[in-house]
């Protein structure tokens, strides 16, 4: 299994006040005692007032009557969150971006290590790595701690004592593919009363994933590049069951490794066979001179992609981390595979 060097690395929703409903009631009451001429007058400043307050009204409503929600989380828990969150530890970069893009960055007190996105990550206090630090965590009282199902299983204990404390602790779904990526979102925003914001980014990032099909659809057979995807020096790329092949996919390419599963390691005399038009890597961030250092294997001199010096290094974060970006990132593999078509 693929031990990438980074986890991969993840948000603003205003609680809206519930008085206006009770100054509305009590406005009834004084109108039901008025005179005739205050009956109007009443009548006339609750109409303004219902004008500039409706839609805040609305609001409350709905936030208040989505409370309590139960949801079953990524390990199959039932989870039931009793009031909306107000603060929130999100363990891995991938709910962290979510938790942003949901509008909840005022809520986050705590995240884990390797989160760096957005800029704002940067000032919230950080709560460990895969080994999570469970008394930093409590400390930080949250109401909900955004865990993972690719990590559970190695912090049983620790989710445990968590819960234990009295935290609400959902375990989100281990995304690999575009619509578990919706599944997640999906989750989160439920749990923290922003389902709407959830829906939203859902159907921007389907709509911007369509429209790419669309292009994809117009290349034909003879003319789809063969793509290697080499997400580590040692050789290691993508295979079927991943969102980096589903990406490549949807631009109308073909996976160099699509008849493996997983995140398979090649053999160089076996990674050269595959003789790939372009070659994307996506480790540039930590190794130097990473597309040189490609380009200058002597056992690659005559694959075409390296003949052709179509060896192009995107942002690890944008094609791995199971979040809102990921959208970024096909846009980005579309442009370095076919620049003539994507623009």
């Amino acid at each position: 299994m693929l031990n990438i060097k980074k986890y991969f690395p993840t948000v603003f929703f205003v609680i809206l006040s519930f008085i206006l409903l009770v100054g509305c009631g009590q406005t009834e009451v004084n109108n039901n005692a008025a005179s005739t001429n205050g009956e109007q007058e009443t009548k006339v400043d609750d109409k303004a007032e219902s004008t500039n307050g409706e839609q805040e009204t609305k609001v409350d409503d709905k936030a208040e009557s989505s409370f309590p929600v139960t949801i079953t989380d990524g390990l199959g828990n039932e989870v039931t969150i009793e009031e909306e969150p107000q603060a929130i530890v999100s363990i891995i970069p991938s709910n962290t971006e979510i938790a942003f893009a949901l509008g909840l960055g005022d809520k986050m007190v705590g995240v884990g290590d390797w989160a760096n996105y957005p800029p704002e990550v940067a000032e919230i206090e950080r709560v460990g790595g895969a080994k999570f630090n469970v008394e930093k965590i409590i400390s930080l009282n949250p109401d909900v701690v955004l865990a993972h199902a690719s990590s559970a299983h190695s912090s049983t204990e620790g989710l445990q004592q968590l819960r234990d404390a009295g935290i609400n602790v959902v375990v989100v779904n281990d995304a690999s593919s575009f619509q578990a990526v919706y599944d997640s979102i999906k989750m989160i925003g439920t749990v923290t009363g922003t389902e709407e914001n959830a829906d939203k980014i859902i159907s921007d990032m389907t709509e911007k994933l369509n429209l790419i099909k669309d292009k994809s659809a117009e290349i034909k057979e003879a003319d789809q590049k063969v793509v290697w995807i080499e997400v580590d020096a040692q050789l290691y790329t993508t295979g079927k069951g991943t969102f980096m092949h589903e990406m490549l996919e949807a631009i109308g390419a073909i996976n160099a490794a699509g008849d493996q599963e997983g995140w398979p390691q090649f053999t160089e005399e076996d990674a050269v066979l595959l003789n790939p038009d372009v070659i994307v890597i996506t480790y540039g961030y930590y190794v130097e001179n990473a597309v040189e250092q490609v380009l200058n294997r002597d056992a690659w001199q005559e694959v075409p992609a390296v003949k052709d010096k179509l060896v192009f290094d995107i942002n690890s974060d944008l094609v791995t981390i199971s979040g809102p970006r990921l959208i970024e990132g096909v846009e980005e593999l579309a442009k370095a595979v076919y620049p003539d078509i994507y623009q």
